[in-house]
């Protein structure tokens, strides 16, 4: 899978005139290596170098065994490694921390050096048979987990403490949790007015009668991203609320089934927005439709007003439409879907297959 991989990349930068790929982040030197960890990958058709710390050396090598290890000390030795094997060659590289792109500016042939990320995110963006694999299997715990809250939902209990449930379930379940730079919660439970917030922070309010708990589960399997949201009831909800949850089911569902047709990725948000705004709460709809999800949580192709990507087969998406009544409440259902042969009208393979009728837990 890796070589192939590889070999994809390879042949998108020489659409650039370039021969040699060098990458720095972790996702994408994944994608190349199989590897994960502090590193950077240096690649030409002839050549597969892991250029890493010494300390990362065993377990390159074992989860990387096509490509010749340099072991090396961490820091400036590392990157003078790196110039030692890109002079006088026509490199592409993802790096986007701007003194190190200074420094090899100033190191290399003028011209040498093109920074663009565009052909990892071309390459990983179709999705092979094993990486949808992982998908499937994280989006199937993910899965497991909601029939855990089910069983573990009920007034008197906290977020926190089911969202602690959550977290030891996936990691019993061979998942790993993601990390998110604007939140310090690896999941989001909300409840009541928390709810009303999209990316809510976890938090100690206990859950109450007649409560509304979001529930946003996202977790990787063998690195990759499994993504769902469901939206439980404790007690009874009331009419608006009932309503308020029809619409976005509705909504959901009409732009999964947009998935089936050859279009641009921004006419599957039209189609569940309209929806939405039909229905009186367009202003309450504050997000995209959804996502790309691969070895990155949110990643192209983006399912948004102003989205350009012609969706593809292959393609690994999420629907996600959501209402959020301002300090009052909020709904969302997500799935993770895989792109199929939309040229047939071949309907998207749903990942996620945890009911989304209204679920009223006494």
């Amino acid at each position: 899978m890796f070589a192939n991989h590889r070999d994809k990349v390879l042949g998108l930068i020489s659409e650039l005139h370039c021969d040699t790929l060098v990458s720095f982040r972790p996702e994408n030197i994944y994608y190349l290596t199989g590897f994960w960890g502090e590193s950077v990958a240096v690649c030409t058709r002839n050549s597969s170098k892991l250029i890493l710390p010494r300390l990362e050396a065993k377990r390159a090598e074992k989860t990387a065994p096509s490509y010749e290890i340099v072991a090396s000390e961490r820091g400036k030795p590392i990157i003078k490694q790196v110039l030692n094997q890109i002079k006088r060659r026509k490199i592409c590289s993802d790096c986007d921390d701007h003194v190190l792109i200074e420094f090899l500016l100033k190191n290399l042939t003028k011209g040498s050096l093109i920074i663009n990320s565009e052909p990892f995110f071309k390459a990983r963006i179709l999705k092979e048979r094993q990486e949808i694999e992982m998908i499937a299997k994280a989006s199937q715990i993910i899965d497991k987990l909601y029939e855990r809250c089910i069983q573990e939902l009920r007034p008197g209990q906290s977020e926190s403490s089911l969202q602690a449930i959550l977290v030891y379930e996936a990691l019993r379940s061979g998942a790993n949790l993601v990390s998110y730079k604007w939140s310090t919660n690896p999941i989001i439970v909300a409840s009541g007015r928390n709810s009303s917030y999209p990316h809510a922070q976890v938090t100690d309010r206990i859950f109450g009668k007649n409560d509304i708990v979001v529930v946003d589960l996202t977790l990787r399997y063998n690195n990759y991203i499994g993504d769902a949201t469901r939206t439980f009831f404790l007690g009874t909800p009331s009419p608006r609320v009932k309503n308020v949850y029809e619409v976005v089911k509705i909504a959901q569902q009409a732009g999964i089934e947009a998935l089936s047709s050859p279009q641009i990725s921004g006419n599957i948000d039209k189609v569940t927005r309209s929806i939405i705004t039909r229905a009186g709460y367009g202003d309450d709809f504050i997000h995209s439709t959804g996502h790309g999800v691969g070895l990155e949580v949110h990643e192209r192709p983006w399912i948004r007003a102003d989205g350009e990507e012609c969706m593809q087969s292959n393609m690994a998406v999420t629907i996600e439409p959501g209402i959020y009544i301002k300090n009052k409440f909020g709904v969302r259902i997500e799935d993770t879907l895989l792109v199929k042969n939309n040229f047939t009208g071949e309907p998207a393979k749903n990942f996620n297959s945890f009911t989304k009728e209204l679920i009223e837990l006494t």
